[in-house]
C-alpha cells in the first residue's frame, strides 16, 4: 500500500480526465495565489505473489477489486500521483512576470476523494464506493510538488458495491479528488481533479 507523501518533481504526461487550471472557485478569496494540477494518475496495487503486477501509471485506473494468491482471496489499495504547481492571480505582464514569495508557498494538508458514475446513480454503499478523506502534507513553492495518496482503499473493495463484483461484473466510475490547503498567511486553497476508475475481478 502507498502511503501519501510530497516531493517535488516534474511529469510530463497530461492525465485523461484532469481538470487542469483555475476555476472561479479558486480566484476568489483573499489569497495571492491558487494551485493547478498538471498530471493526475493512477498507481494499482501490487498484490506479492500475483501473476499480475502491472505498476505503470495509468491515465485510467483498472482497479482489480481481488486477488487470488495460493488460493487466497487478496485485496490491496490503489495510489495515485498529483503533480501541482503555483498559480498567481496577478500574473504580470509577460516582459515583467510577477515572481511568487513564501507568502505564496501553498501546504497541502488533506484530500477527499469520491466516486461518481454517469448515469447518476451515485449513492454511497450502493452505487459507488464510500467517499474518504485522506493526510497528505507538503508545501508548493516555486517548483513543481508531487503528491503521492491512496485512490482507492482496501476497505472499499471488502464493502458494498465493489465485494459484489468478487463474483463477476463491473462498475465504471469517475473518482474526484480534491486537495485542500493553505498559503502561509493561513489562506484557504483548494484543487479538484477527476480520473476515471474502472472496478472489476480482472484475474490474475
Amino acid at each position: 500500500m502507498r502511503l501519501a507523501s510530497i516531493r517535488t518533481g516534474v511529469l510530463l504526461i497530461a492525465a485523461a480526465a484532469v481538470l487542469p487550471g483555475c476555476t472561479k472557485q479558486q480566484l476568489q478569496g483573499q489569497g495571492a495565489s491558487y494551485l493547478i494540477i498538471e498530471n493526475l494518475t493512477a498507481l494499482p496495487g501490487k498484490v506479492a505473489g500475483s501473476a499480475s503486477e502491472d505498476t505503470d501509471e495509468k491515465n485510467v485506473l483498472e482497479s482489480d477489486v481481488v486477488a487470488n494468491v495460493s488460493g487466497t482471496a487478496t485485496v490491496v489499495a490503489d495510489g495515485g500521483r498529483a503533480v501541482l504547481r503555483l498559480g498567481l492571480k496577478d500574473p504580470g505582464t509577460s516582459t515583467n512576470p510577477s515572481q511568487p514569495t513564501s507568502t505564496n508557498f501553498i501546504t497541502v494538508t488533506r484530500y477527499n476523494v469520491r466516486y461518481l458514475r454517469s448515469d447518476g446513480r451515485n449513492a454511497q454503499g450502493v452505487d459507488v464506493p464510500y467517499a474518504f478523506d485522506g493526510a497528505a502534507t507538503g508545501t508548493v513553492t516555486d517548483e513543481t510538488a508531487e503528491i503521492l495518496f491512496t485512490l482507492v482503499r482496501v476497505q472499499a473493495k471488502q464493502e458494498s458495491p465493489l465485494k459484489a463484483l468478487w463474483a463477476g461484473g463491473a462498475l465504471s466510475t469517475l473518482a474526484e479528488v480534491t486537495f485542500y490547503g493553505h498559503d502561509q498567511a493561513g489562506r484557504a486553497v483548494s484543487v479538484k481533479g477527476v480520473i476515471g476508475v474502472n472496478f472489476a475481478n480482472y484475474g490474475d
